[in-house]
């Protein structure tokens, strides 16, 4: 788990890809990533097409670059709605700050699970798939709309 959240920081921009109810690929940029709890976390506002997205089909993609080299991330973003759990992610991306705070009622973090990375580059063939955390712990609730 610490290479690819190393991995992730270390190309500031990854891209998330979410499917809609009509099975419409969409992909969009992220930058904010933390560990916590043993898991990867990803953040985002409850208010966009993406969360809603998430909700409905929790299946996502992430891929991001850095230094000719890059990732691919399989997983289950099941959101988390332990206070402790976005206090991680904004002490971990203090510019979220400015957007948003723990109990506002907007901010949402979600933890990947299930997750496999898989490191690519250029100049060699990609290593044996990775997997980054299991089954989801009872603490962590999901939320359907």
């Amino acid at each position: 788990m610490k290479r690819a959240l190393d991995f992730l920081n270390e190309a500031k921009t990854f891209y998330l890809a979410t499917v809609d109810e009509s099975g419409q690929p969409h992909v969009r940029p992220f930058g904010a990533v933390c560990a916590f709890d043993g898991r990867l976390y990803i953040c985002t506002n409850n208010q966009k097409p993406v969360y809603d997205q998430i909700v409905k089909q929790p299946k996502v993609e992430i891929s991001g670059m850095a230094g000719g080299s890059w990732i691919r991330l399989k997983a289950k973003a099941v959101e988390d709605d332990r206070v402790e759990a976005r206090r991680a992610m904004l002490e971990a991306n203090p510019s979220l700050r400015g957007m948003y705070r723990e109990d506002d009622g907007l901010f949402v973090v979600l933890a990947l699970t299930d997750a496999t990375a898989t490191f690519c580059s250029f100049t060699s063939a990609p290593e044996k798939p990775r997997i980054l955390a299991m089954k989801v712990r009872k603490s962590v609730t999901v939320i359907a709309r």
